[in-house]
């Protein structure tokens, strides 16, 4: 049976609801590793269809040996591909990043630019790819919808969206400016460990008072021992 769909989130729920995330954890930022603008963007190109610890097995090894475009550009497509195949979509994500960091040197003087349309131009940036780099890199604040994100604001009523871009439009609208570039972290880890695809814990959420959706209250109830035990001991 279908679960019905939560009505959206009041801009005051919305608060409420980031705010509780933020408080559960303070310090979230990006789960993979880089050192520099250029770090990050290949690392959020790799991770596509990958986890973050997957990329960054990979990524030490590849930055030892390039760690500029030029670099990378030199090391060449197969090079590139040598340190990544324990990635999926390796042969495509080999030849992107190569392909990414001629056009860095090309048109940016191997710089990454920081305005969106400049990083969607490069090879295997979209949208979400950009809206990360511009956020970690630069303190922009976009607002990058992955598939953890778009899971929360449909299942919590936080920005109900039929596709990504509507999602990320409720959640510009809904939270608070000010909460805007941080909130990116907190709903990603969120989704990652609490809010998951096929089990949300409702049970230890911390948002669960603002969150509207429909069988939180079930599966609270059918872990209450759970989560009786973690509050006594916690």
């Amino acid at each position: 049976m279908a679960t019905t769909a939560p009505r959206p989130m009041t801009r005051p729920e919305a608060r409420r609801f980031i705010t509780a995330l933020a408080e559960a954890n303070p310090n979230a930022e990006s789960e993979l590793t880089f050192t520099s603008p250029f770090g990050l963007l290949v690392a959020v190109v790799l991770s596509a269809q990958a986890t973050d610890k997957s990329v960054n097995k990979v990524t030490p090894g590849l930055f030892h040996e390039a760690p500029t475009p030029a670099a990378m550009v030199a090391l060449g497509e197969d090079g590139i591909a040598r340190h990544i195949r324990t990635i999926g979509l390796w042969r495509a994500k080999a030849r992107n990043v190569f392909k990414l960091c001629q056009q860095l040197l090309e048109k940016h003087d191997g710089e990454v630019p920081a305005d969106r349309k400049s990083l969607e131009a490069l090879a295997g940036v979209g949208r979400k790819t950009a809206s990360v780099v511009m956020n970690v890199a630069f303190g922009d604040d976009a607002m990058a919808v992955d598939t953890h994100i778009f899971r929360i604001g449909n299942r919590t009523g936080l920005a109900p969206g039929k596709n990504v871009r509507q999602v990320e439009e409720g959640l510009v609208e809904r939270i608070p400016p000010d909460m805007l570039r941080p909130a990116h972290h907190w709903l990603i880890l969120h989704g990652r460990y609490v809010c998951k695809a096929r089990s949300p814990e409702c049970w230890h959420c911390a948002g669960y008072e603002p969150c509207r959706y429909p069988e939180k209250k079930a599966r609270r109830t059918l872990h209450a021992p759970e989560a009786t035990l973690a509050e006594t001991t916690g």
